[in-house]
């Protein structure tokens, strides 16, 4: 076979396909072990580590990232949430064309897929929601005469960097500590588009992180907050004239009192119990938190009515219109990623190089009105015929393809809508000249009557229908895909008006009833 090429036109070496070209090592800079960046964070630390990251060094960024994750547990909740949502699509492949070189292509992809190794790595490749990129490594693995990937393993973002030049390009650590070129088809590199920049600048922990400090001063003094004065305060009382041994005895009680809600005095000294109203100061503690938290899911979620309480209807349907909208983007952004990163060397490696590919759509299949559809073809057959591929409307009716010599149902239609004219009627064999000596010359066939009653009737059958059939070729004209068509038909049709067709089919109806009822007779 030819030599390779990835989707940037780097040549893949089948060697290193099945090797790991960036798993952990005891030393060197890809290791395990993480430094936390989150301990002591101040708002002048997170600055710096901001723009160290932008700058090519974003190891304690990541870090952050990660330890947001682990001591937010609302900010895990909607970031998790969010992954989520698009890890539990469904996964479709669609075939190039109908041809069977990319049918086989198609089937080689769904063959993977049902190997599960993908469904597996969807929430790792994710990672990138978060973090703004993430680097899954492919190991890839013969079976007979296939390659497959045996596992799509995640791998720390932190062992990565972006080239200093353009930022975007992606670079391994290696054994060195030098930035290496990716082996081709070797990993799935996704970057979130959150914003338009630097792919380091488009993750969510970026933003979030600011909220994250801010609320972690406050949920800091709230605790301590509620160690001073979530007991009242034990005040002692001495008299006059005690020794510094009586008052370190009342001392130690008054906080004996604090951890064992007990302890003995004696009988010339007074504890008392100061009571305070800090109600006002806890409603400002938690009234700050819910502000942080509420911020934190407009960033990730785009709203807040599918993360707290007391939303209206009507709000909180809007709010999850939002959420379906940044669902279907980030599936869309994810299908990219696979169709370039996975789709493609799976086809290359195994069927050759072509110029189309499988598509790999990664999406909420909406529920199809089936009624509405198949009334909108018989209206779009009876007036536009030879428009729409029968495959496609098997596809949408999730109809297989009668099988050759398989018992079908349904029933050839009893009217051709051809645009072709009838062809000429061949002409009768020639008689026995015997046959034509003897019999008189025939007269010519009186006109049949039901023909003369059509023709009689579409004789002003033009102006009636144009108004009708104009309008739906101009939206056929207009649509570039059967999808939009179909979305315009149902508009185009309330705005017709078929009564005057239908009074004339009425009166035409009535007339040869009435022809029918009297043998012909008016």
């Amino acid at each position: 076979m030819a030599t390779l090429y990835d989707a940037d036109g780097n040549p893949i070496d089948k060697t290193r396909l099945v090797e790991e070209v960036a798993a952990p090592t005891v030393t060197g800079v890809r290791q395990i072990l993480s430094g936390h960046p989150a301990q002591n964070l101040t708002p002048r630390r997170l600055a710096a580590l901001l723009l160290a990251a932008e700058q090519g060094d974003a190891v304690a960024y990541l870090e952050l990232a990660e330890e947001m994750e682990e001591r937010d547990l609302h900010y895990r909740s909607v970031i998790s949430t969010r992954k989520l949502q698009v890890a539990g699509l469904p996964v479709a492949v669609e075939a190039a064309s109908d041809a069977a070189e990319d049918v086989k292509a198609a089937d080689l992809v769904r063959d993977f897929l049902n190997t599960g190794v993908l469904a597996d790595a969807v929430q790792d490749i994710l990672d990138a929601v978060g973090k703004g990129f993430s680097a899954c490594e492919i190991l890839w693995d013969t079976e007979g005469k296939n390659w497959y990937p045996s596992a799509i393993v995640w791998r720390d973002p932190r062992w990565f960097e972006f080239d200093r030049l353009d930022g975007v390009t992606l670079r391994l650590k290696g054994e060195t500590g030098l930035p290496e070129p990716l082996a081709p088809a070797k990993f799935i590199v996704h970057t979130h588009k959150s914003k338009s920049g630097l792919p380091i600048r488009g993750g969510l922990a970026r933003p979030v992180a600011w909220y994250y400090l801010f609320k972690s001063f406050d949920i800091k003094s709230w605790v301590q907050f509620a160690q001073v004065f979530g007991f009242p305060l034990r005040l002692g009382r001495y008299e006059t004239g005690a020794t510094p041994d009586d008052k370190e005895k009342l001392l130690r009680a008054v906080r004996n009192i604090a951890q064992d809600a007990a302890a003995i005095i004696p009988a010339n000294m007074q504890i008392e119990f100061q009571s305070t109203d800090v109600r006002g100061n806890v409603t400002v503690f938690e009234g700050m938190a819910s502000y942080f938290d509420k911020q934190i899911s407009k960033v990730v979620l785009g709203q807040t009515g599918t993360t707290d309480v007391g939303q209206h209807v009507g709000t909180a349907n809007a709010h999850e219109k939002v959420r379906q909208d940044i669902e279907a983007s980030d599936a869309a952004q994810l299908s990219a990623t696979l169709n370039r990163d996975l789709v493609r060397p799976l086809v290359d490696l195994n069927l050759g190089p072509r110029k189309r590919y499988p598509i790999l759509k990664v999406a909420r299949q909406e529920k199809e009105d089936v009624s509405a559809l198949v009334d909108n073809i018989v209206k779009l057959a009876a007036v536009a015929p030879n428009l729409v591929e029968v495959s496609v409307i098997r596809d949408k009716l999730g109809v297989p393809e009668p099988a050759n010599g398989a018992e079908a149902i349904g029933m050839k239609p009893s009217v051709s809508f051809s645009p072709e004219p009838p062809a000429e009627p061949s002409a009768p064999p020639a008689p026995h000249k015997a046959a034509q000596a003897v019999q008189p010359p025939q007269p010519a066939p009186a006109p049949d009557p039901i023909s003369l009653a059509v023709q009689e009737e579409l004789d002003g059958w033009e102006p009636l229908v144009s108004p009708l059939v104009n309008p739906i070729l101009a939206l056929a004209g207009r649509c570039s895909s059967y999808e939009d068509f179909l979305a315009g038909l149902p508009g185009v049709l309330k705005e017709q008006d078929a009564a005057p067709l239908a009074r004339s089919l009425s009166f035409a109806m009535f007339d040869q009833r009435v022809k029918g009822g009297g043998n012909g007779r008016a």
